[in-house]
């Protein structure tokens, strides 16, 4: 680890970090899906888009949760998903620092080291556990901080984790009652948005707040219901 934190550059602003494991990381995805995959394209955080021709799009994140890699913090994942027009058909997270793999395709159940899991069923706001993560950007993070500060007298408590990819599934079995984040980017979400549909939470996609990008909101259907007009 400490290695690795020698070797880091910025992204989109100081903050915004891409480590060399996550280039080697995404190095090696991408080589693997290019030898059994050949015609399919692949959108990924760190490396130049794949033009492909089948239909289908492999959406990668090699390593989501870079700054809490190089702090130390044990909370960081991997994230593939594969789409087509139709939207996305299968997704994996992993979690190497619990050896825990979620995995989910369209037409199947959400699973956790291939056992289904069990979302919250919670519709009660005032005792929620609700999960939340911030953008780089200054003016990004001072909107999503207005959002959270009306939010926090309401709920039972906010956590921030520092990993969408792991927020997301988290979400799907029970351990937090909802999350949601504005200014996720694609590789962020694809697999665990397919998770937490697959468990049966609602999925609604977030406007943007100050200049982010979009978001969504992930939750059981009442709660989801009660939480989506607080965000905006």
């Amino acid at each position: 680890m400490s290695a690795d934190r020698g070797r880091v550059s910025a992204k989109s602003t100081p903050t915004d970090l891409v480590s060399e494991s996550d280039v080697a990381a995404e190095r090696l995805i991408r080589s693997r899906l290019l030898a059994a995959r050949p015609d399919d394209a692949i959108v990924g955080e760190e490396g130049d888009d794949h033009a492909g021709t089948s239909g289908r799009r492999w959406v990668v994140d090699p390593l989501d949760g870079t700054v809490n890699f190089l702090f130390g913090i044990p909370q960081w994942a991997v994230s593939v998903a594969v789409e087509d027009d139709a939207g996305a058909l299968a997704g994996v997270v992993y979690d190497p620092m619990r050896d825990e793999l979620w995995a989910a395709e369209r037409d199947g159940q959400a699973l956790l080291d291939g056992v289904p899991v069990q979302a919250s069923v919670r519709h009660d706001v005032a005792t929620a556990l609700v999960a939340t993560g911030f953008g780089y950007d200054a003016e990004v993070r001072r909107a999503q901080a207005e959002v959270v500060a009306r939010l926090l007298p309401h709920v039972r408590d906010i956590r921030r984790f520092g990993s969408a990819a792991v927020d997301l599934p988290w979400t799907a079995c029970g351990r937090l009652d909802a999350y949601y984040e504005h200014g996720l980017n694609a590789w962020d979400m694809a697999a665990g948005r397919l998770i937490c549909e697959r468990a049966g939470l609602e999925v609604i996609d977030l406007e943007p707040v100050g200049p982010s990008a979009p978001g969504v909101l992930v939750a059981p259907p009442a709660l989801a219901a009660a939480l989506a007009p607080r965000l905006a």
